[in-house]
């Protein structure tokens, strides 16, 4: 009976383990929260002093608490540590929200964020700055962005709509009134067309008009017709497109100077217009000629988009350019375009000089992290915008059916532009499904 007993407990403990292998390959989160999560939180809670100290993030306390601690508390005088203020687990990760003492600043933390991780064992340490004078600790404890699986709290609110995760195990929020134009970068099979797919997939959700240029004779945009307001789909077609854009920009600034205010969010909800967002597919296609003759639909395409990118913000109208490369050798405009688009997504590219198109002027930082994205990661990308900060980010993988199946459930919030009307795509008119034959067959006799 004891050799029974024995042989079932290592049979058990031989279980346990293969289970808890499984686990951390094929659940993470199941493995981070019965094994990652409380191992983390006692090496944190450990080894906190001393790794702030070798980390460089202590001061020299001021001298009334030197004074106190020597003659009162009778104990040696030591370097001032964040004061730790909350501490919680996620199923991803460690939030900890830190007190900075006078004489430090978030830009310590984030530059010893490289050697937190190491010193506690997580896969990445990101710091947020929550408030002045405190920050917050991301600790991530495996790689969320191996299998993408967005947070269940994620939620669309106004024109701020989830698009990606990042890093950190949190969504990655595309908001249009905070970054109101968007650069996004990459090469083939990188990832960037599953990028608008997602982005597509929220925006069709929210009250507003899509308006999609896809030079690429629709290819890629055509399947959303349902919920798009205007489709072009040649260059001529895009150059009188976006004067009747340019238009409407004009007639809403009208309105503005009529009501006295200077932002479209001003307005009463009753006389605001819906806004408007512009997704360009391929931008190289708007820049480059063939021939001499076409340099001045040219003119009149870069000048609209440049128009809009500069004024059209305040009036709710929005860009949303994709491409493989924008630089100054696309031609005259490129480069001053390129400035008005605050948010920059680079995905895997060819060379680094497109990783600095969208990013050295940003955010320099992120120009060698976006040039280690690995081939058989599509969907990672670098994202970051004019503040100098940056994130890595994956879109969860949408194939182009699910994208369209969301756009036909929401075409109903196709709102009324009658400016935009002539070029509204056709929607072609959805196919009786196949049902059982009413013809009663025949045998066949010899």
């Amino acid at each position: 009976m004891t050799d029974l007993s024995a042989v079932l407990e290592a049979t058990g403990l031989l279980a346990g383990a293969g289970g808890l292998g499984y686990a951390k390959v094929r659940a993470p989160r199941v493995y981070w929260s019965l094994v990652g999560l409380p191992v983390t939180w006692g090496r944190f809670t450990l080894t906190y002093r001393s790794t702030m100290d070798v980390c460089g993030l202590t001061v020299q306390p001021s001298r009334l608490r030197a004074f106190l601690t020597r003659n009162v508390a009778r104990r040696e005088v030591l370097p001032v540590a964040p004061k730790v203020r909350r501490v919680r687990g996620t199923s991803t990760g460690l939030r900890v929200t830190l007190r900075l003492p006078a004489g430090l600043e978030p830009a310590d933390v984030i530059a010893a964020s490289e050697r937190l991780r190491h010193a506690w064992g997580v896969h990445s340490v990101t710091v947020a700055e929550t408030k002045p004078g405190f920050v917050e600790l991301r600790m991530t404890g495996y790689d969320v962005l191996r299998r993408v699986r967005m947070p269940r709290a994620t939620r669309i609110d106004g024109l701020a709509v989830p698009v990606a995760l990042r890093e950190d195990g949190t969504a990655y929020v595309r908001d249009y009134q905070k970054v109101p134009h968007a650069l996004t970068l990459g090469a083939n099979q990188s990832g960037k067309s599953v990028y608008q797919r997602s982005l597509i997939k929220s925006l069709a959700q929210v009250p507003v008009a899509l308006v999609g240029i896809d030079c690429k004779r629709g290819v890629e945009q055509s399947a959303y017709a349902p919920r798009l307001s205007a489709l072009a789909i040649t260059p001529d077609a895009s150059a009188s497109l976006l004067d009747v854009l340019v238009e409407q920009m004009e007639s809403r600034f009208d309105l503005l100077s009529l009501h006295g205010v200077s932002d479209v969010w001003e307005l009463p909800e009753g006389l605001r217009p819906v806004p408007i967002v512009v997704l360009v597919d391929e931008v190289a296609e708007l820049f480059l000629i063939s021939s001499k003759k076409d340099e001045e639909r040219r003119e009149r395409i870069v000048t609209a988009l440049i128009r809009l990118g500069q004024m059209a913000r305040a009036v709710g109208i929005y860009l949303e350019v994709c491409g493989q490369r924008f630089g100054s050798e696309l031609g005259r405009g490129a480069t001053m375009l390129r400035a008005q688009l605050t948010g920059r997504v680079v995905h895997r590219v060819n060379d680094k000089q497109t990783a600095e198109m969208g990013l050295a002027d940003v955010a320099p930082d992120a120009v060698m992290p976006a040039g280690l994205i690995p081939a058989e990661r599509p969907g990672t990308a670098v994202a970051a915008d004019s503040s100098g900060g940056w994130v890595k980010i994956r879109t969860p993988r949408t194939s182009r059916d699910e994208a369209a199946a969301v756009c036909r459930e929401y075409a109903h919030l196709v709102p009324e532009l009658p400016a935009l009307d002539p070029y509204r795509p056709h929607v072609p008119a959805d196919l009786p499904a196949r049902g059982p034959s009413l013809v009663k067959p025949r045998p066949v006799t010899e």
